[in-house]
């Protein structure tokens, strides 16, 4: 087996209170179309509080938002490479409290995002700490 070190990446938890309580905003990858939290990698010049917001711009399309608090937690996942090989990345989350979406944004065209009550987020995402983080929010 050969160790390979993990790679860091920051997303972002967009939440809002909707009619039955908190709803987590998801958007779909860009290769499986699988629902996913707005991520991606660190920014030159941001720290990982300014990179949450800024994916959850060009992700979710999330024009004004909030980083509420401290990181929340974080998740491991393999990103298949294009050449098929998989890249250990731990993903630092933090929760964004959503006031305004914008129809247009920069992944508009390549992206579905939809509003997910907390049960059916935590149903949808594959990785098992994910789950764990969202069901504390």
């Amino acid at each position: 087996m050969v160790w390979r070190p993990s790679a860091t990446q920051v997303a972002a938890i967009c939440i809002r209170k909707g009619a039955s309580g908190k709803e987590i905003l998801m958007v779909t990858s860009l290769k499986s179309g699988r629902w996913i939290i707005p991520k991606g990698w660190p920014m030159e010049g941001k720290d990982f509080p300014q990179t949450a917001l800024e994916e959850a711009w060009e992700d979710a399309g999330v024009s004004k938002g909030r980083i509420e608090g401290d990181m929340i937690g974080a998740y491991s996942y393999k990103k298949v490479q294009g050449n098929g090989t998989e890249l250990p990345c731990l993903v630092d989350v933090y929760s964004v409290k959503v006031d305004k979406l914008e129809e247009q944004f920069p992944e508009s065209d390549a992206r579905k995002r939809r509003w997910f009550c907390k049960a059916e987020a935590i149903k949808l995402v594959s990785e098992p700490e994910l789950k764990k983080i969202i069901s504390i929010i």
